[in-house]
């Protein structure tokens, strides 16, 4: 019998690696000074004007959000963010603090950190400022999920290691940002962003957005060295595959919608060499996404609740109160909701699912190699994504909400587009408002 390959089957130095076209010395030596700027046109289509969100057919269903008192711990958080931002140089603070509309939220990947040069990179300040930024993640999240992001953060060190990369692939190779300010009563959000790792929280009084989120791992454990110990996804991975073996065959012919996700298995267009079968990823706000699958009315009544556990085992980067409004927005739309599968239900199958309901879209992937070197997708190399459809990703329709209903800028006008609107919130938080038709400018 063959032995089943492992990671380290396929490891290489990054001495012999290839990267995005670049031999690997050149890549190494152009680091941090090369700024990334790969499908920069992709990015700059999104705008506050045209920003949608993820939808099934393009159009987003109304009246899903509303502004709503959750139980968010918002004076910890805005405490946590405003002595960070005490312990800063003025030019520092000035990169962290970016304009409430600013589309550098919208710019994350899957990346090296250094593409953009906005907020502060955590393995390039002190330490005191690093464990400040730290702070404001253990304040904003629920002790799981921060030990998420802790865990990632880790497999990205030993990714570096093991490949001999330490410059480009380390545990704190990360960058903060703020948009708009740090209040408890004013809309803001932060970012924390770099390889494998995108966390987003939007805050508005004491309720919370926790998306975009993109955490993924190559590989998903580390047996040895300084990171022993730490793995990722086994969760995620174990409780998909028996939630979808749990269906029964009248059911998993609606869920499956293809027995494999190796890429030449599949229709053209369906996957990704970088992004795999996932649709929510970087540069994906306004993707066009249609249901698939199997429909939670389809489902029984454990069922529902198994795939609900499954929901919740992503979305705990929540806090407690955050969470528990999520689950019940979740709950209510059960009919509209979709699970869909591609790959394996053997149980060292490689695959891909999605959740997808109009408040929600959560997506599990096994990846072929980028670092490591597997032309097929393995099981070690996973990337996961969270949405909030229908033009919530980021809080941008509480914001748009805020801004039409907050009495203090109901003065200010500002189009009633989808998403944003063009308030421009400056580093000492004073507001400007761009007016529309006759080209003056309110104040």
């Amino acid at each position: 019998m063959t032995q089943k390959k492992t990671f380290r089957d396929f490891v290489e130095p990054m001495g012999s690696h290839r990267l995005f076209g670049m031999g690997p010395q050149d890549f190494l030596d152009t680091m941090p000074e090369r700024r990334w700027t790969r499908r920069a046109a992709e990015v700059a289509q999104i705008t506050p004007e045209n920003f949608r969100g993820i939808t099934t057919d393009g159009t987003v269903v109304p009246g899903l959000f509303s502004i709503r008192s959750e139980g968010a711990p918002i004076e910890t958080v805005v405490e946590a963010a405003t002595y960070f931002l005490g312990l800063l140089t003025p030019d520092q603070r000035s990169g962290v603090l970016q304009p409430l509309d600013s589309q550098q939220k919208n710019r994350w990947q899957n990346g090296i950190p250094d593409y953009e040069t906005q907020g502060v990179r955590l393995d390039q300040c002190s330490l005191n400022v690093r464990d400040a930024a730290m702070g404001i993640l253990r304040a904003a999240l629920a002790p799981a999920g921060y030990a998420r992001v802790r865990d990632v953060m880790r497999l990205n060190g030993y990714l570096g290691d093991l490949v001999g990369a330490p410059r480009l692939l380390g545990e704190w190779c990360y960058r903060i940002h703020f948009w708009g300010t740090p209040s408890t009563t004013e809309p803001w959000g932060w970012q924390f962003a770099g390889h494998h790792l995108c966390m987003t929280c939007f805050m508005l009084g004491d309720q919370m957005v926790h998306t975009p989120i993109f955490f993924g791992v190559e590989p998903n454990t580390a047996p040895d060295g300084q990171f022993a110990g730490t793995t990722v996804f086994h969760d995620e991975e174990a409780a998909g595959l028996k939630f979808a073996q749990s269906l029964s065959a009248d059911q998993q012919s609606k869920a499956v919608i293809y027995n494999s996700i190796l890429p030449q298995d599949l229709p053209e267009g369906r996957h990704h060499f970088l992004n795999g079968m996932n649709r929510g990823n970087a540069y994906c706000d306004n993707v066009v996404v249609p249901y698939e699958g199997i429909t939670g009315a389809d489902l029984t009544g454990a069922q529902w609740t198994a795939l609900m556990d499954l929901s919740r085992s992503y979305l705990r980067t929540l806090p407690a109160g955050p969470l528990l409004a999520k689950m019940d927005d979740l709950d209510r739309h059960r009919a509209e909701t979709r699970f869909c599968w591609a790959g394996g239900l053997e149980e060292h199958s490689v695959f891909y699912y999605r959740i997808q309901s109009p408040v929600a879209m959560i997506e599990f992937d096994h990846h072929q190699g980028v670092v490591l070197n597997n032309q097929q997708p393995e099981r070690f190399h996973i990337h996961t994504l969270i949405r909030t459809p229908n033009g919530n990703d980021y809080g941008a329709d509480l914001l748009r909400q805020h801004y039409e209903n907050a009495d203090h800028h109901k003065h200010h006008r500002h189009p009633a587009g989808p998403a944003f609107g063009h308030m421009h919130v400056h580093a000492d938080g004073t507001v400007h408002s761009h007016g529309h038709g006759d080209g003056k400018h309110d104040h």
